[in-house]
């Protein structure tokens, strides 16, 4: 049995979805960022990991809010005059309510771009306002192409301090330009823009802000420590291409909450490079922490782990997420040649409702990015923790496949409850190359999977990575 929606069911499903995460994500904003007044500079109240001494508005600099005039120019100007002044203090950027067209525009550090709620910044749609750019060290080229991509609408390098926030303002990345050229194969040598991408910084913070129509990842850190992503709602369409929501690659001590998801790929993908690209940098993810999200993804995963994973994936915590009608809850996608690792994953407190599958892990998913990765690399897939979760309407709960000569190991499920779909797969645990055990599991799991002894429970660590215990200021726009 294929997992299929009709169309007009999908329509409804994100029409509605779309109206439960705005709401509740007002609610949370209301609670962040709290509105002290009508106009002017500091009238909002705001949760960031610092305050800035030195505030502007980006009407101070030419910009013009009606959606038709392009504002890169203001955006570059305004950044770059205020730059001098982030180490007195840090800076400010308010983008107030109003429609912003821009193309590409880089962040500074010590730098706060706050978006107004009743402001959007309008990804512009001309190809010519985002600079070409090559590709990632890890990755050797483009995600959609071989060759370089185009830069993304908001980005950072080498930055320290940097936070995106507002009272939930709105960045519209105008995808289905983007997405209809890349069905039709339009970019022929070039990969699409992504809406954030920060690399090689430290201390960042995307907070209370609204990403819609994406055209490819919407929230990308890469190469990044001291990383927070909250209260973010991102929406796309369900169809659209890659259009994954929280992408951290390559990064050290990150926290991910509260944030909900509708997206046409994996609502999260942890990732850390490409076969032989990821494996000579060999920066991994690590010290992650995801809590709190809300997905749906029909064709994808709410928690991806790879399949760019060639840096290393470790220490990965996962608890108190809700799925719905999403493909899978968490994914392991790897492939003979990443080399790499993911281990030490720890998963708890998962309600999902209407699932192809609950766990997937796959040794097979053979994407690579050019000829000459070593096929003797091969992936360790090791110590993967699953408890306490609950799913209804699932077609197959589980599909673990392994390497026939390197499997999975360790793997522990307990105090899992399965309620399957009308006309569920005949082959309810498709299980090859994997050992480990079950505790408390229905439907009853493969023979790989045994349940030993007395009950336990499946581990998941006490203590916290770093960035959960941060503190975050209470400051005004």
């Amino acid at each position: 049995m294929e997992f299929s929606i009709n169309p007009s069911t999908l329509k409804m499903i994100r029409t509605s979805f779309c109206i439960l995460v705005v709401l509740a994500i007002s609610s949370f904003s209301m609670m962040e960022a709290r509105d002290l007044g009508s106009k002017g500079k500091t009238n909002i109240e705001y949760m960031a990991l610092n305050c800035r001494k030195h505030t502007a508005v980006l009407t101070e600099f030419g910009a013009v809010g009606d959606g038709k005039t392009s504002n890169t120019k203001a955006f570059k100007e305004a950044i770059t005059k205020l730059a001098p002044k982030a180490a007195d203090g840090g800076v400010q950027l308010i983008v107030p309510p109003g429609k912003w067209l821009t193309g590409s525009f880089n962040l500074t550090s010590h730098f706060t771009l706050f978006i107004q709620k009743g402001a959007t910044i309008l990804a512009s749609q001309d190809e010519s306002e985002y600079p070409v750019v090559a590709p990632l060290p890890s990755y050797g080229q483009g995600r959609d192409a071989a060759g370089p991509t185009f830069a993304s609408l908001i980005s950072g390098t080498n930055l320290t301090d940097v936070v995106i926030t507002g009272n939930n303002g709105t960045i519209n990345g105008q995808g289905k330009y983007w997405w209809v050229k890349y069905r039709s194969g339009g970019f022929k040598n070039i990969t699409r823009p992504y809406t954030i991408e920060i690399m090689f910084s430290q201390n960042v913070q995307i907070s209370n802000i609204t990403i819609i129509d994406s055209p490819a990842w919407n929230i990308h850190p890469v190469y990044c420590n001291n990383v927070i992503v909250k209260g973010v709602t991102i929406l796309a369409p369900i169809d659209s291409p890659n259009t994954d929501g929280i992408n951290p690659d390559s990064c050290t001590n990150t926290l991910i909450e509260d944030c909900y998801v509708v997206s046409g790929d994996d609502c999260i993908a942890v990732k850390s490079g490409w076969d032989q690209f990821g494996i000579k940098v060999g920066m991994p993810t690590q010290q992650l922490s995801i809590r709190r999200l809300t997905c749906i993804s029909p064709d994808s995963a709410g928690i991806a782990l790879g399949s760019e994973m060639s840096g290393g994936i470790k220490d990965v915590r996962i608890e108190d997420i809700t799925l719905l009608q999403t493909q899978s809850a968490i994914r392991i996608k790897t492939a003979v040649g990443r080399g790499g690792y993911v281990k030490d994953i720890f998963a708890r407190r998962f309600t999902m409702k209407t699932m192809k599958y609950v766990f997937w892990m796959s040794g097979a998913y053979n994407q690579h990015p050019a000829s000459g990765f070593d096929p003797k690399a091969m992936p360790e897939i090791t110590n993967i923790n699953y408890r306490d979760m609950t799913a209804d309407n699932v077609t197959q709960p589980a599909r673990l496949d392994g390497f026939k000569n390197d499997p999975f190991t360790k793997i522990c499920m307990s105090n899992i409850k399965i309620d399957l779909a009308a006309e569920p797969k005949k082959l309810l645990w498709n299980c090859t190359n994997i050992a480990g055990v079950s505790s408390k599991v229905t439907p009853k799991p493969c023979s790989l999977l045994p349940e030993k002894g007395a009950p336990v429970d499946c581990a998941f660590p006490v203590d916290k990575i770093p960035i959960e215990s941060v503190v975050l200021n209470k400051c005004s726009a």
